[in-house]
């Protein structure tokens, strides 16, 4: 009996074992075929996954490479700019230094002629005035002379005269010769005009300080194309002025 109930035992434990190693291998399938489903499923979210990225970044470098194209692009533009404008300020710096040259030389020619001018009329005039001084003093020998002799009375008394005569002359020549002719061709004369407003004018057509005195119509039209220009309004009372 003993022995019999040993090996039913036994086959029970031979079938649970059977059983067991059955299972078991059924389950490690179904674990196996997990993870191959799960590998494939994870291939195919990062398959999508890193095309996406991949778009990301040609995109990325696209529009990094469009942008320092135009940079570049809009970067070139501003140097030409300011080379240009440099430029155009360097031009307009050497016309209004030349300007400026030319108007101190004609200045100083000026200055040079009336000093020319002048100094013969000094070196006339001093001469003049012993003359005056020599009549003075033989003023008292005259009149006793005359008391003496009528007639050489009456050539003093015309030389008098005719002292006096020469002096008037000689001042008169000396202020003639002391004004100066207004150059009006220059316009910078006229107070608030500087010498590129004065460029300016002249290239409108505006060539002498009369056309700011006294406008024509045509030449008020012109002269409205510097009305922003600081002292405008009183442009034509100092031309006025000067002429």
């Amino acid at each position: 009996m003993a022995k019999k109930a040993k090996q039913s035992v036994d086959k029970i434990v031979k079938k649970v074992n059977k059983e067991f190693e059955k299972t078991s291998s059924q389950i490690e399938n179904l674990v196996n075929d997990a993870l191959k489903q799960f590998d494939s499923l994870q291939n195919q979210v990062q398959e999508p996954v890193r095309k996406l990225l991949k778009e990301i970044d040609e995109l990325r470098d696209r529009e990094m490479k469009r942008f320092h194209e135009e940079f570049e692009r809009r970067l070139n533009e501003f140097h030409e700019l300011q080379s240009n404008i440099l430029e155009r300020l360097g031009v307009a710096s050497k016309e209004a230094g030349d300007e400026v040259k030319k108007l101190t030389d004609e200045a100083s020619q000026q200055a040079r002629t009336a000093a020319r001018k002048t100094a013969p009329a000094k070196t006339a005039k001093t001469p003049a005035k012993p003359k005056a001084k020599a009549s003075t003093s033989t003023k008292a020998p005259a009149k006793a002379k005359a008391a003496a002799k009528p007639k050489p009375a009456t050539k003093s008394a015309a030389k008098k005269p005719a002292a006096k005569t020469s002096k008037a002359a000689a001042s008169k020549t000396s202020g003639a010769k002391a004004a100066k002719p207004v150059n009006k061709s220059d316009l910078t004369l006229v107070k608030g005009i500087g010498p590129a407003t004065a460029k300016k004018m002249k290239d409108a057509g505006i060539t002498s300080i009369d056309q700011i005195a006294n406008p024509s119509a045509e030449d008020q039209e012109k002269l409205k194309a510097f009305s922003n220009v600081k002292g405008y309004s009183q442009f034509t009372v100092e031309a006025k002025k000067i002429i």
